[in-house]
């Protein structure tokens, strides 16, 4: 079997429906006025990590696991002596997940990772920034199935941010809703 010219599944449904339901919606005269996702960002803060230097490396490998892109460590950018922190200390990890990656992973987040969560309702529906991009908490890593919770020995949450090319938050709202995201009911 040929893998080369596999698409993913979410990048062929934009395609073929989401474009066209949106269209109808906000009544675009033409396709290329269609909101689409650019790019999905994945950080974690880890401020406990001025302490303890293994925490950024473990993370750092989480992070590439979950994305499968290699994460990058984030540095402190000042001194800051209450919190005993340096300038240039890693304190930090992040990815930036774009093209047939970023479909995966948020097919992955939406079918598998998200319904794993304790007590799951959806997702809250408030956390547009006002310009069309959409940032999600995650209290723990081990909802995505590619971590083993054997092998964790720190629980870490992440921030997901969904950067879409959308001009307002209801653009953005019904772009993700018919990705699949699921949003709370109100």
């Amino acid at each position: 079997m040929e893998t080369k010219n596999l698409q993913p599944r979410l990048k062929l449904k934009y395609r073929a429906e989401i474009i066209t339901n949106l269209q109808k919606e906000f009544q675009y005269k033409s396709s290329m006025q269609v909101p689409k996702l650019e790019k999905i960002c994945l950080n974690q803060g880890l401020g406990i990590a001025v302490a303890d230097k293994k925490i950024i490396d473990t993370a750092l490998i989480e992070m590439s696991t979950i994305s499968g892109q290699k994460a990058v460590s984030t540095k402190s950018k000042k001194d800051i002596s209450n919190f005993k922190l340096r300038k240039n200390v890693p304190i930090g990890a992040k990815v930036t997940l774009r093209g047939d990656k970023m479909y995966e992973f948020l097919d992955r987040l939406i079918a598998v990772a998200l319904p794993r969560i304790r007590d799951f309702r959806g997702v809250n529906n408030k956390s547009f920034d006002g310009k069309g991009n959409y940032t999600l908490g995650v209290t723990e890593q081990i909802i995505f199935p590619e971590i083993s919770i054997d092998k964790v020995n720190k629980i870490l949450g992440m921030d997901i941010t969904f950067v879409t090319s959308a001009k307002s938050d209801a653009e953005a709202f019904s772009l993700l809703r018919e990705f699949g995201v699921p949003f709370k009911k109100n």
